[in-house]
């Protein structure tokens, strides 16, 4: 099967439901964007030690779930082909908030704001959080240019997912610090 199709040469998509859209429309954008967090979740864990496989798997059904969540933005809502897509629920980010937690509870108390860096793979993680924290906002005006009302609740969740993980990516950065001896960088004012 070849990788290039030529479909796409005038600046048209097709999104998963068929419909051709410009590669410009904000919905392509934001999931679009997903991918590309998506490529640096897997530099991230490519930079990890290979004995941190219980982080590994952290990342790894996060990745599973910006497909998901990429699948059900390159959907039209109303489009048979939804029916198709694993519904994006609230249990996502309940138990990504639980990972946020146990991770954070090894780690010392924050004292002020710290600089973005350290190890290699908090350094990725911190690329990760800010990239998640672009695709949110992106999300928030595409879901109110496109619903302009009552958005739909895998919508929501996987706006509500999206903020969590850009908190889960911070706390990891963090966490990466701290398994790897690094000293955190405060900002000095």
């Amino acid at each position: 099967m070849k990788v290039y199709t030529g479909t796409g040469d005038r600046g048209k998509t097709s999104l998963f439901s068929g419909e051709r859209v410009s590669k410009a429309n904000l919905q392509i954008e934001v999931y679009g964007e997903i991918d590309e967090l998506n490529s640096i979740i897997g530099a991230l864990v490519a930079a990890l030690a290979p004995e941190q496989t219980d982080l590994v798997d952290e990342l790894e059904h996060i990745q599973s779930n910006l497909f998901d969540i990429s699948a059900i933005l390159a959907t039209t809502p109303d489009s048979p082909s939804m029916n198709q897509l694993r519904s994006f629920s609230r249990e996502e980010f309940d138990a990504l908030e639980k990972t946020i937690d146990a991770r954070q509870d090894k780690l010392t108390e924050l004292k002020g704001f710290i600089l973005p860096g350290g190890h290699m793979t908090a350094a990725w993680s911190h690329i990760a959080r800010t990239v998640c924290r672009r695709i949110e906002r992106q999300m928030v005006s595409f879901l109110a240019e496109y619903f302009q009302g009552e958005i739909p609740e895998q919508y929501r969740n996987a706006q509500i997912y999206l903020n969590r993980l850009s908190d889960y990516f911070f706390v990891v950065a963090r966490y990466c610090n701290h398994i790897s001896g690094t000293a955190e960088k405060l900002w000095k004012k």
